[in-house]
């Protein structure tokens, strides 16, 4: 793993510090880039999510989609939990905190607000930091990239009409064409770009050439990363200054949600003896958010200064030292699980 994979919960922890401390002392700044718009879709934010997003879209083999049938335990909870459980689960967590728990504590406009942001992250499964999350437990990579290439391939088609579906139940208004315009822009197209260059790269030079190629993408990746992260928390550092309850209280439903999704699919794979080096990164696709896509459709749908934009990045504060918990516990009960899968 590189230093900044090792040390990615330090980056991040800095990141969020420089993104508040920037949006403090230079207000001004982050404004004129707010303004960096069209139809509801920031450019800045927009750039930096196709750098983080397009080398891991290159990495996806949808040619692997055909021998996921081989072992399809570990796929068929995924499925089940990411299209399923999740999204219905994050949605009723939401209503149950901001509109009966939080009720005293939070206006009900911006109740409705946050509960849109934890259905976006709740509908959006991981697609790119899973990869460090297998690494880290040692998991089946060509396995965890059919299950990534499945994913994606039905959040194409899945993602929109799930987030519609919620935000219609909870009495949000949903403008459908900003909501598929962000799906477009932010999985299709980079997915189509991504299967295009592996195209050309394998033609051209064959599987090391398209990993030679990600390698060398991938400094930037994470610089993308990073760099969402700073804006982001730039254009919400006075009001997460202003308001710490709320951070808190929106954490709380996140980190519930984080730990009861994990435990189901963990749990499933260890009574369907899946092998663990399938059953851990199964549980952490589940678990884990694409926030990156979350972030950018709460913008694009609610604006960058809105409550669901301001949720999406409590999801990006939450996720990494929770699923690095998740992590140290998949490692630890690594020898509950069975070494290869039973018919």
């Amino acid at each position: 793993m590189s230093i900044f994979e090792r040390y990615l919960s330090l980056w991040v922890a800095l990141c969020i510090g420089a993104g508040i401390i920037l949006g403090k002392l230079a207000p001004g700044v982050f404004t004129m880039m707010a303004s960096w718009q069209y139809a509801n879709v920031n450019f800045a934010v927009a750039i930096l999510i196709w750098a983080m997003v397009y080398p891991m879209m290159i990495g996806v083999d949808f040619a692997s989609l055909r021998r996921v049938g081989d072992r399809p335990k570990g796929l068929i909870i995924t499925l089940a939990v990411n299209w399923l459980i999740k999204p219905f689960t994050m949605a009723a967590l939401g209503v149950l905190f901001f509109k009966h728990i939080f009720a005293s504590l939070i206006p009900a406009p911006d109740a409705d607000s946050y509960i849109a942001g934890l259905i976006l992250l709740g509908a959006a499964p991981c697609t790119a930091m899973v990869f460090v999350w297998s690494q880290l437990t040692r998991g089946d990579p060509t396995y965890t990239l059919a299950q990534v290439s499945v994913n994606d391939a039905i959040m194409v088609f899945a993602y929109a009409p799930i987030v519609a579906l919620l935000l219609g139940v909870t009495d949000i208004a949903v403008p459908w064409a900003t909501l598929i315009l962000s799906v477009c822009l932010y999985v299709v197209i980079p997915l189509i770009a991504g299967a295009i260059t592996r195209a050309l790269l394998l033609k051209n030079g064959g599987a090391e050439r398209v990993n030679a190629f990600t390698a060398r993408l991938k400094p930037y990746s994470v610089v993308g990363l990073l760099a969402t992260i700073i804006l982001l928390f730039g254009f919400q550092g006075q009001v997460i200054l202003n308001q710490p309850l709320v951070i808190a209280l929106i954490a709380i439903p996140l980190i519930v949600q984080s730990y009861a999704i994990f435990a189901v699919a963990f749990g499933a794979a260890w009574a369907w003896r899946v092998p663990f080096a399938v059953a851990a990164p199964c549980a952490l696709i589940g678990t884990s958010n694409f926030f990156e896509l979350a972030v950018a459709v709460a913008i694009s749908l609610f604006g960058l200064n809105s409550g669901a934009a301001l949720a999406t990045v409590v999801g990006v504060l939450v996720e990494v030292p929770v699923m690095l918990s998740l992590v140290a516990l998949a490692n630890g009960l690594r020898d509950r699980f069975p070494e290869t899968e039973s018919a």
